[in-house]
């Protein structure tokens, strides 16, 4: 039977820089509610989608249903947002950061302004949405489309895109930077519509040199969580991955991923591990978390295991665009197409699929003992084939695997003594492996 949690469920966090994040959070969330007060434009994007910097440079201000939607679970805030969108017809199997967004749509819509419960405000009405499809999920393509019964906006959908594994990225990379740079080239036509004033490139570049460094100086903070014991735990890089992601191209997401390096390299240099005692390394495979019960991470910790790394909102590997591209949309063309494809020649010529080869690299660099995954039952696509690349890993790395299930925002299929029971099984199951190693 569902349950819901019976103690605090915001997770106890390691680092003193993440704990800045809900503030960053707020902040964002205000300076989009002031803009938009001062006919500042508002866009609704999706993360990941390769706009951040086209937008700002824009003069706009992106806002992230997605990632409001997890600070409404983790505050226990979006049962009733997703209660009205089931009411209004959407079901309830579909993707729950899109229910939970729909619903708070839906009532802004019939109040006439956001719910008076609704976190730090809500999110300002859009006057544009930028939507995507063939990239990760259905609900990227047709969400903003149902947010247009309840907001007149106009709604731009791209297809970025990068091959499949068993295709060689370089035989067909010219068709796919031409394609994306032409993609990308009707965005910014459709925001200098809405904006009524042309792109400024020379902004719009500086944006994603800063984007650049942001997310490699991110890159190598994760690099020195492969040190014992470990600095930082992941249910810090799930707060860590907000300014990384969310605000790409400003100088707060900078100023958080240098203070975050200088912060875990001061814990590594000293020795400062995460919990007094640790037994057990593990990652987090893949999955998206249940932003309501993030305190899962330290149960696991009262057991003396470690998340040292994790597969899932993180910052991306350094990648060399080729000598010549100086314009910015073939800058983020090829960006894109260059971390899309970053394992794509070990997964052709081994397992067949990037994600495992990025775990087995974990495993073997972060000295990892056991993956964990979660299963949330509303989000199809990123959740898909778990058991399948926990069946080839096992192949490549024999090591003990969990699949927790429950959600990413909808409490109601959750039961905290079932995942706690599995999670304790579990780990006597990854000692005993350990012992048997002769670890």
């Amino acid at each position: 039977m569902a349950e819901a949690p019976k103690e605090k469920t915001t997770a106890v966090k390691s680092t003193e820089t993440v704990k800045r994040v809900p503030r960053l959070i707020k902040a964002m969330l205000m300076e989009a509610h002031d803009g938009k007060a001062q006919g500042k434009p508002v866009v609704y994007c999706f993360l990941g989608n390769n706009c951040d910097e086209i937008v700002r440079a824009m003069g706009m201000a992106p806002v992230w249903p997605e990632n409001w939607a997890g600070f409404c679970a983790a505050v226990h805030l979006a049962e009733g947002f997703l209660k009205k969108a089931n009411a209004e017809g959407f079901s309830d199997k579909l993707c729950t950061y899109a229910t939970c967004g729909l619903g708070f749509d839906i009532m802004r819509r019939e109040l006439g302004e956001a719910p008076p419960d609704a976190p730090f405000g809500g999110l300002p009405e859009p006057d544009a949405m930028i939507g995507i499809g063939l990239s990760m999920c259905d609900a990227r393509h047709k969400w903003f489309q149902a947010v247009q019964r309840y907001a007149d906006v106009p709604l731009h959908t791209m297809g970025l895109l990068v091959p499949p594994y068993d295709i060689d990225p370089k035989e067909v990379e010219g068709y796919y930077i031409d394609y994306m740079v032409e993609e990308l080239k009707g965005l910014v036509e459709f925001l200098e519509r809405i904006a009524g004033r042309k792109m400024d490139w020379d902004e719009l570049s500086h944006l994603i040199d800063i984007s650049d460094e942001t997310n490699d100086i991110w890159y190598e903070a994760y690099q020195l969580r492969k040190a014992v014991p470990s600095p930082m735990p992941t249910q810090d890089a799930m707060s860590a991955f907000v300014p990384g992601w969310c605000l790409l191209g400003t100088q707060q997401a900078l100023d958080f991923c240098r203070d975050l390096y200088d912060e875990v390299k001061y814990r590594v240099k000293n020795k400062i591990g995460v919990i007094p005692d640790e037994k057990y390394r593990l990652v987090w495979g893949m999955g998206i978390p249940p932003w309501f019960f993030l305190q899962l991470f330290n149960f696991f910790e009262s057991l003396g295991a470690v998340f040292a790394i994790e597969g899932i909102y993180r910052p991306f590997e350094p990648v060399e665009i080729p000598a010549g591209v100086s314009h910015p949309l073939e800058r983020l063309a090829w960006r894109l197409y260059k971390r899309g494809t970053y394992r794509h020649d070990k997964a052709r010529k081994r397992t067949g699929d990037a994600d495992i080869e990025y775990l087995i690299e974990l495993i073997d660099e972060y000295k990892i003992d056991a993956v964990v995954m979660h299963r949330a039952f509303s989000c199809r696509t990123v959740h898909t084939g778990q058991l399948h690349q926990l069946a080839v890993l096992k192949k490549y790395r024999n090591l003990p695997s969990l699949i927790l299930e429950s959600d990413m925002v909808d409490v109601s299929s959750f039961s905290e003594e079932d995942v706690k029971s599995r999670i304790e099984t579990f780990i006597e199951i990854v000692d005993a492996h350990k012992r048997s190693k002769g670890n």
